[in-house]
């Protein structure tokens, strides 16, 4: 461009990092789980967030969302302030985790169509205290945010990731959602605290594998020690009746011998 003299500098738009909200212990807990175990999980293949801006209109910091957990897919994760999408693409999963801390957050309606205007694909909401439907999920059609069906079979494949959403019920914060690699909810995703147990559990069942297996070759090395010693003494055995059926031999060729030669001389 040619060097123009311009009224004023041009004013950029300022996009805020974070706002004071509230937010219950349980709440966090639930949402820290979760982005967690995604994060445990997906790391190398996908960007995560948990609770920051997404933006996706470049004029304007208004239009924003923050979902509860966030996954953008292809893109190893790595650390950031907020989510532009015109910068990065739209997320492919955003999770929302409902909350009495809820109460100043727009409508539900309302943020629906924030996350259709955003383009993420697959919007899951969990509410912990609904009994009979705590996950209801929403696809992108057409340029839609279509909710699925309470009826659908398919209701809780988690189409982003290949995986299933499951409730599960926690000892101290109550009902949790959680992803498994089966739709029974059997192979759950672990938490890291799950994940450490299970490898301190691993590590002890390989050292007692282990004690085992020295064991054992020490019960085999006693085994063929006792073997050799029994070789041994049966080589001794033979050797000493060997000796003894030569000497047997002698005498008896000796005593032949005397014979013939007293034969010799009577005759």
């Amino acid at each position: 461009m040619r060097a123009h003299i311009y009224s004023r500098p041009p004013e950029p738009v300022y996009f805020p990092e974070a706002e004071e909200v509230p937010e219950t212990n349980r709440h966090l807990e639930l949402r820290t789980a979760l982005y967690l175990i995604l994060k445990r999980e997906l790391a190398h293949t996908a960007t995560l967030g948990s609770d920051q801006f997404v933006y996706w209109d470049p004029r304007t910091s208004k239009k924003r969302l923050a979902p509860d957990a966030f996954v953008r897919l292809g893109v190893p994760h790595r650390t950031f302030r907020t989510w532009k999408t015109w910068l990065h693409g739209a997320p492919d999963l955003g999770v929302e985790i409902v909350s009495d801390s809820d109460e100043g957050e727009p409508d539900w309606d309302e943020k629906l169509e924030r996350y259709r205007a955003a383009g993420i694909r697959e919007i899951v909401r969990f509410h912990p205290e609904d009994r009979e439907r705590p996950i209801r999920i929403w696809d992108a059609l057409d340029g839609d945010l279509v909710e699925r069906a309470s009826d659908d079979p398919e209701l809780r494949a988690c189409e982003t990731l290949g995986l299933w959403w499951t409730v599960v019920e926690d000892p101290s914060l109550g009902p949790m959602l959680r992803l498994s690699r089966d739709r029974e909810g059997h192979e759950l995703l672990p938490t890291p605290d799950e994940a450490e147990a299970q490898a301190r559990e691993a590590e002890a069942k390989a050292r007692e594998a282990e004690a085992k297996a020295r064991e054992a070759e020490a019960r085999t090395r006693e085994a063929e020690a006792r073997t050799r010693e029994s070789e041994a003494k049966v080589r001794e055995a033979n050797a000493k009746l060997e000796a003894e059926v030569q000497a047997l031999r002698a005498e008896l060729a000796q005593a032949k011998g005397k014979r013939r030669t007293r034969r010799r001389s009577s005759g």
